[in-house]
């Protein structure tokens, strides 16, 4: 087991040991105790009482975070000629679609969200084995499979992400940057879980949200009290 460093005795000795933190409390604290050199991310982990094993049983949703998440993301629209010019206007990084379609095939992934277009997803389909673990697959559910490209464009650009629930029941996503202020970072997280209340599927027995835990990069975990997350 490697040594703590000396930042991280000081951050671990501003944690109360068991202590659960209101959401405005863990916020503010977050920022105290990282002591990254660069901008980190801020996490956060929400353990459900559901079974991932179950279809009627899987949490899976979008939400587009009020503050954004502090990230540049790299967009690539796979679609015909007709919508390139809609998906660069709206701010997509990379355009095209059979050039991009081989350079993936040839192991190219560089990018953070696909977007496409229905009438060439037969194209897109058999890059499944090489975009489907890497968590780029386009998805209807997900608005990342739409004739709008540009708005889908611009909803990603502006802080939407989408969320699935592992095979452990944890939601874990980055929801903004320590750089933000503790508002905006309890801001983007009630919206974030306000999302995952919602989703919670009718045959879900008992507590529902189990646990959460908000986090930085590097930095220790602040459980968060649920009943603290007011959402509308």
């Amino acid at each position: 087991m490697s040594k703590l460093t000396k930042n991280q005795k000081i951050a671990l000795a501003k944690v109360e040991a068991g202590k659960v933190y209101k959401l405005s409390e863990a916020a503010a604290l977050l920022k105290d105790i990282t002591y990254t050199k660069f901008d980190a991310s801020v996490d956060l982990d929400v353990r459900l009482g559901v079974d991932p094993r179950k279809a009627n049983q899987m949490v899976r949703g979008v939400v587009t975070l009020p503050h954004g998440t502090g990230k540049q993301v790299r967009v690539l629209v796979l679609c015909t000629p007709d919508k390139e010019t809609e998906a660069k206007e709206a701010g997509a990084d990379y355009v095209g679609l059979d050039e991009y379609v081989e350079k993936i095939k040839g192991g190219w992934t560089d990018v953070d969200v696909i977007i496409t277009t229905p009438n060439v997803m037969g194209k897109v389909g058999a890059l499944g084995r090489i975009l489907g673990p890497r968590g780029l697959m386009p998805n209807p559910k997900t608005g990342t499979v739409t004739m709008e490209v540009g708005k889908a464009v611009k909803e990603v650009k502006a802080g939407k992400i989408d969320f699935k629930v592992d095979k452990f029941g944890i939601v874990h996503s980055s929801i903004g940057k320590v750089s933000f202020t503790p508002q905006q970072i309890e801001e983007n997280a009630k919206e974030f879980i306000g999302m995952i209340q919602k989703l919670k599927p009718t045959t879900a027995k008992g507590t529902y949200m189990l646990s959460i835990y908000l986090s930085s990069t590097m930095s220790p975990g602040l459980q968060v009290d649920p009943k603290s997350v007011e959402t509308k």
